[in-house]
């Protein structure tokens, strides 16, 4: 976020009020959802995140504004202006969402929100330290130079963070149906935050579900999946500058260690990739686990 009036600021209150409750509810429904080290981990993380973010707001800032004189019209502060800014911004999060997956670079500092094996509130605080050092931000520009204000950008994402914090949990199961096929949900994100094969980069959406549906992402909890969370490669460790860095430390030593023609690969192509096929993709997991679900034909 840039500097100014930033919404997220006023629902941090109403998170820790959230976690709080929800501990309270697994204590007795779900005693495994929270884990000391890991919820401390995530909290660390969403501090660590807060203090990077104010530390490069003037930078994006100075980015969004100084491009904002080449927009090509001038939207008004207009209540239409708003709702569509909101739902273009969601557009643009979805993008940077899936991009985040599938192109290394931008993993590197998403994957500190995925490390958690365990899928609860606190959860959602788990958010990166590198997001601007991985040009994130980009993403949102297209906004910017239809003629959205910075401003309205940036609060519009405000309000687009605040409506993930709250489906991080597995309180709610189901919401009603019209819901589920409009909206995320936390039976939606849960899938995303699985480590299942058939669960693996699906389900990008930020607030509107109905982007998955049209680009062909969405994926529906299933009951005989049950949800291991986490990333496919667990990180065996708590020690926070570990969670923060160790994709970006894995890059650097393949960078480092592969051959020149495939140095650029390792930081483009898909997590999992690798010159000399001794890794997998999601796509290959996911191939492989379907390739097991075909039944062997009749004799």
């Amino acid at each position: 976020m840039a500097p100014g009036f930033n919404p997220v600021d006023f629902a941090v209150p109403g998170f820790v009020l959230l976690v709080v409750l929800e501990m309270v509810w697994a204590k007795r429904r779900s005693p495994d959802a929270y884990e000391p080290r890991d919820t401390l981990a995530s909290l660390a993380m969403g501090l660590g995140s807060t203090i990077a973010g104010l530390l490069t707001a003037g930078l994006v800032g100075t980015v969004y504004i100084g491009l904002a004189q080449y927009s090509l019209f001038e939207v008004p502060w207009a209540w239409w202006a708003w709702g569509l800014c909101f739902v273009l911004d969601d557009l643009a999060y979805y993008w940077f969402h899936r991009t985040a997956h599938r192109v290394r670079w931008f993993w590197a500092s998403h994957v500190n929100h995925h490390s958690s094996q365990h899928y609860n509130l606190s959860t959602a605080l788990r958010q990166t330290w590198t997001g601007t050092i991985a040009l994130g931000f980009i993403f949102r520009l297209p906004l910017l130079l239809i003629g959205f204000p910075p401003a309205m950008i940036f609060f519009c994402a405000g309000l687009n963070l605040i409506y993930q914090f709250w489906f991080h949990t597995e309180a709610v199961r189901k919401c009603p149906r019209w819901f589920e096929a409009v909206m995320n949900t936390p039976s939606h994100h849960r899938v995303h935050h699985a480590t299942n094969p058939v669960y693996l980069d699906r389900n990008y959406a930020g607030v509107f579900i109905v982007w998955d549906r049209l680009f062909g992402t969405f994926q529906p909890e299933l009951d005989d999946q049950q949800i291991r969370y986490g990333i496919v490669k667990q990180l065996g460790s708590f020690n926070l500058l570990w969670v923060a860095f160790h994709e970006w430390i894995g890059i650097a030593r393949d960078v480092r260690n592969a051959p020149w023609g495939a140095k650029l690969g390792y930081l483009m192509r898909p997590p999992g990739w690798s010159h000399d096929d001794s890794r997998d993709t999601s796509d290959a997991l996911r191939a492989r686990w379907q390739a097991l679900q075909v039944p062997p034909p009749a004799e």
